[in-house]
């Protein structure tokens, strides 16, 4: 008989003012997803492999003050802004926005104190899903007007495996830049395996659906679009992000895909762990955890090494609040009564 009981929301720790930071986890057959309110974070994702042995494969922490410690983004929702704005500012209506510069010159993922580094709130629980809120205040890291941010979780079984479908959504009093994404560093071979297979996300096979990338200057803001034929960005029809880096074209990936429609796919060929994502943004940064450096100890004791896992971030193009309205196919700016909103499905699946 199905359970209709919404799950627990546990305490997952404590913030240095007291607050309770709490955690949630949702179930779908073999699979389950823990949610915590800090950062409203995909905290583990535990899926089987081709064996039917199940292990978590996403980077993150076992406890709060992990993710207190150390600005790693992992399985986080990025906002106001993910990605780089360009020289640390923007004009909006006339008017000039100057930021906090975290990323030598320009403002990355929301500014030093982003909505991953916050408590949200849980607004809703069920079954299948939750859903957390967080309101950011006008002038909140120099932004412009009072933003309401949700993020909804739902895990749903599926053939094969299970869905995880996160939605993200914002409103706003006045206009503001709004650019939302979920950050999780993926590992497909899984927490256990990860320490004996060093940089295996460049092993994983990725297709993705995209003529056209972002060329990026030499402080990672991107150029015009470009094709992606006969470059190390062409994953239209698969290919192992080692392929680009064994002929030293290229140190890592770092950089914005112009998503055409269709699926975005990587897969273990070990463990036969496979994600498909599927998303309504018109971009996605591929990111593959070049800046991890041994220094930060993750889950289960393993310090995280460069190309440990790989990140697949739906969004608005970079820096899009100082291109020209309509840059990317989706406004950068949000007005009051307009609504901005992502969704991204992640089929998870072994074969």
């Amino acid at each position: 008989m199905k359970d209709d009981r919404p799950p627990p929301a546990e305490i997952f720790g404590h913030l240095p003012d007291g607050q309770a930071i709490r955690r949630v986890t949702l179930t779908a057959g073999p699979v389950s997803a823990r949610i915590i309110t800090f950062g409203a974070a995909l905290q583990a994702l535990v899926t089987p492999d081709r064996d039917g042995t199940p292990d978590d494969i996403v980077l993150g922490h076992d406890d709060l003050q992990g993710y207190l410690d150390h600005r790693g983004c992992f399985g986080a929702t990025i906002g106001r802004v993910a990605n780089r704005i360009a020289g640390a500012g923007f004009t909006l209506d006339g008017r000039r926005y100057d930021l906090p510069a975290n990323d030598g010159p320009n403002t990355l993922h929301g500014g030093p104190e982003g909505f991953d580094r916050r408590p949200w709130q849980i607004e809703a629980l069920a079954p299948d899903a939750v859903t957390l809120s967080l309101v950011s205040p006008d002038g909140d890291q120099g932004f412009p007007g009072r933003l309401r941010a949700t993020a909804r979780y739902t895990l749903e079984p599926a053939a094969g495996g299970a869905v995880l479908t996160i939605a993200l959504a914002a409103e706003t009093d006045a206009p503001t830049p709004v650019s939302l994404t979920h950050h999780s560093f993926f590992a497909l071979p899984g927490a256990r395996a990860l320490p004996g297979r060093p940089h295996s996300a460049l092993d994983c096979r990725l297709t993705i659906p995209a003529a056209r990338y972002l060329p990026v200057d030499a402080d990672a803001i991107p150029r015009a679009p470009a094709p992606v034929g006969a470059t190390p960005f062409d994953f239209r029809d698969g290919r192992q992000p080692a392929t680009a880096m064994r002929s030293r074209s290229l140190a890592g990936y770092d950089h914005c895909l112009c998503l055409d429609p269709g699926t975005i796919t990587a897969e273990d060929p070990v463990s036969g762990r496979r994600i498909a994502m599927t998303t309504d943004a018109p971009g996605l940064q591929l990111y593959t955890g070049n800046f991890l450096d041994g220094r930060v100890t993750g889950k289960n004791g393993h310090a995280y090494r460069a190309h440990d896992a790989l990140c697949l971030e739906p969004q608005l193009w970079p820096d899009a609040v100082n291109r020209p309205e309509g840059w990317c196919g989706r406004p950068a700016i949000l007005r009051p009564g307009g609504r901005h909103a992502v969704t991204i499905r992640i089929a998870l699946s072994a074969g």
